[in-house]
């Protein structure tokens, strides 16, 4: 009489094989190719289900309750200040490893070709992501996150005719309060997971039909031979394990030294200062600081978007090549043009807050074109002068080129986002970090 136990394993485990290819290149197998971050997300997204799932039976969507069931999970509950830790630390570590993690895909060149629809459900999961950790921020409703998602709100109101409306829809009314908690509840704790758990399914399935992960190439010799490729167990199981336990031991250690931070409860009558948006928005809030709301709400993020997604569907002159960078004058590229984008974006941030001061760029003239169109007229020129120079001083390639540019981006975003973090304190004014 057959085993339906024994038939049971095996169709299990039959369908986690088929999830993986049977053979694997040992050239993609190296740690610095990937770095695990696809898993690491995967890990940490898990983590959160668990965690998130446990502090449901304790959690209270209220404005009345929500602070103090806090305070309950995290004093009365058993193992609640850890629960709370680790879903806290692995929330803010999803967001930067699917940030590593799309940079990883572009940088090696993995995003048009066979890979582009791959490219675009990444995008819509970033998204989903970043409108996780948003909507989960407010949840504690304490003062810092309760003025966090306040300054995001107010964002949203400056978008020209859909502006308002749209803060509306966000915050369920006209002010933050029951309504907020509630949406934002349904939203952290079943819509975004269950599109989520679509998008990553929909995600690994379209990996595995482009054939796992790019194989590393050498321009100059050619693909690697088939000689170098190695059966998926245990050469990539092992690794699989060893980078998933480790996530999940960096995130038990962090939580159990630093716990969650928990403010005084929300208290919608008294403001402390400064107000700062989360830290994945905070470069959008500087960016505030220096535009036109106009521009740094609407036209800048639109257009960097738009870019994203159609560089998909640019014409390259090349097949992906599944190394970093494409070569090593894309390297170089890059490092130029990273350390051009903090400099000049460093420098802006200097000028605009010393030089430039409240009157704007055109003093007398109509902010919009002040503090909007005149910034973004000299970034549109000054982003194509650089676009065409790096081109033709190094010679290089399309993909070279817009790699090289996605850096520049990237970059000058990351200084926006240390300079919110780090140097800006009372009334957002520059300050050292000490002195916040």
């Amino acid at each position: 009489m057959p085993n339906n136990n024994n038939k049971n394993r095996v169709s299990a485990r039959s369908l986690i094989q088929h999830a993986r290819p049977v053979r694997v290149s040992a050239a993609a197998l190296r740690f610095t190719h990937t770095f695990g971050l696809g898993g690491m997300a995967l890990v940490l997204f898990l983590i959160l289900l668990g965690t998130g799932l446990l502090m449901i039976f304790v959690y209270e969507p209220t404005s009345e309750g929500a602070y103090k069931s806090i305070v309950f999970m995290q004093d009365e509950t058993l193992f609640g200040r850890l629960i709370r830790g680790a879903h806290y630390w692995g929330a803010n570590l999803l967001i930067a490893v699917t940030v590593l993690h799309l940079f990883r895909v572009f940088l090696t060149g993995a995003f048009h070709g066979l890979r582009r629809s791959n490219w675009l459900v990444g995008l819509g999961m970033l998204l989903l992501i970043l409108v996780s950790g948003f909507t989960g921020y407010l949840l504690p409703w304490d003062q810092v996150s309760y003025w966090a998602i306040t300054v995001c709100a107010e964002m949203l109101g400056y978008l020209p005719v859909v502006g308002q409306a749209l803060q509306r829809l966000v915050i369920g009314g006209t002010e933050i309060g029951a309504a907020t908690i509630l949406n934002f509840y349904a939203l952290h704790t079943v819509v975004v997971p269950l599109l989520l758990i679509v998008l990553m399914t929909w995600h690994f399935w379209r990996v595995r039909l482009a054939g796992g992960v790019i194989v590393p190439t050498n321009l100059e010799n050619g693909p690697a031979s088939r000689d170098e490729y190695l059966p998926y167990r245990p050469n990539l199981v092992e690794r699989e394990k060893a980078v998933a336990l480790a996530v999940i031991a960096i995130v038990v250690v962090i939580a159990s030294v630093f716990g969650a931070p928990l403010d005084d409860p929300a208290n919608p009558g008294l403001s402390p200062n400064p107000v700062k948006a989360p830290w994945y928005f905070i470069g959008l809030q500087e960016l505030l600081l220096h535009v036109h709301p106009l521009f740094a709400i609407l036209v800048i993020p639109v257009t960097l978007v738009l870019a994203m997604i159609g560089v998909a569907y640019l014409r390259f002159d090349e097949r992906p090549t599944g190394r970093w960078f494409l070569s090593g004058r894309g390297r170089r590229m890059s490092a130029v043009a990273a350390a051009t984008a903090v400099v000049l974006t460093t420098g802006w941030v200097l000028v605009d807050e010393f030089v430039v001061g409240a009157d704007g760029w055109l003093p007398g003239s109509a902010p919009v074109i002040s503090d909007g169109l005149l910034p973004f007229a000299v970034l549109t020129a000054g982003v194509i002068t650089i676009y065409f120079f790096l081109k033709k001083y190094f010679a290089a390639t399309v993909g070279e080129t817009v790699q090289a540019m996605f850096v520049l981006f990237a970059s000058s975003y990351a200084v926006f986002t240390a300079t919110g973090i780090w140097f800006r304190g009372a009334g957002m004014a520059l300050v050292w970090p000490w002195q916040i």
